[in-house]
């Protein structure tokens, strides 16, 4: 994949996966590379707790901003851009917005947490591609499918009845998927509770 041959993923990739930790590049990077579209930016991943991830950056001379570390998540900056870098996690509860989460070291958890398979398929150090929710397939035939129950996915976050037609408007073709638009219908009323924005 084209994103490995970038300097800052490969250094970070390297970086976290050893010493008994590993990193994957996952998410929408490597949607619209399977995609044939363009990348907007790259999301990095990974078994080590932010503190590491800071220390090792740090160490090799990059610059690391703690942009969302309470969920997580730092900013990696060096050759002239950034990478965001995520501690794996598990939902340990939800309002409905905002979940509580547990860092993790269990890959199949943290995809499973995520919203639609098309964005759980994450690429290691060495180019192997890794699909725990069956995203390839979805990628193929153009399906915006969530992960899991559809129903249980809004419930833990109502942004996502949006999300549906946002990521079927980009990324889907056909008819959405008749499992995803119906479970949208039936949390309709809930999204008079989400903000404006």
């Amino acid at each position: 994949a084209g994103f490995l041959a970038d300097p800052l993923v490969s250094q970070v990739l390297g970086l976290l996966s050893s010493d008994g930790e590993e990193a994957r590049v996952i998410g929408g990077a490597v949607r619209n590379t399977l995609m044939g579209l363009p990348l907007a930016d790259v999301d990095v991943a990974t078994t080590a707790p932010p503190e590491t991830v800071i220390a090792r950056a740090e160490a090799a001379g990059l610059k690391v901003a703690p942009t969302g570390v309470e969920h997580g998540t730092v900013t990696v900056i060096g050759h002239r851009h950034v990478v965001e870098v995520t501690t794996l996690r598990e939902d340990v509860e939800t309002d409905g917005r905002r979940a509580v989460v547990r860092f993790g070291r269990d890959w199949q958890a943290d995809a499973e947490r995520r919203d639609f398979t098309i964005n759980a398929l994450s690429v290691d150090l060495d180019g192997r591609l890794h699909d725990p929710v069956g995203g390839l397939a979805d990628i193929a035939a153009r399906r915006v499918r969530f992960i899991g129950s559809a129903e249980r996915r809004i419930a833990e976050d109502r942004l996502r009845a949006l999300r549906f037609f946002r990521f079927h408007a980009a990324y889907g073709a056909g008819v959405p998927d008749a499992e995803g638009l119906s479970a949208t219908i039936r949390a309709r009323h809930d999204l008079a509770e989400l903000s404006a924005e």
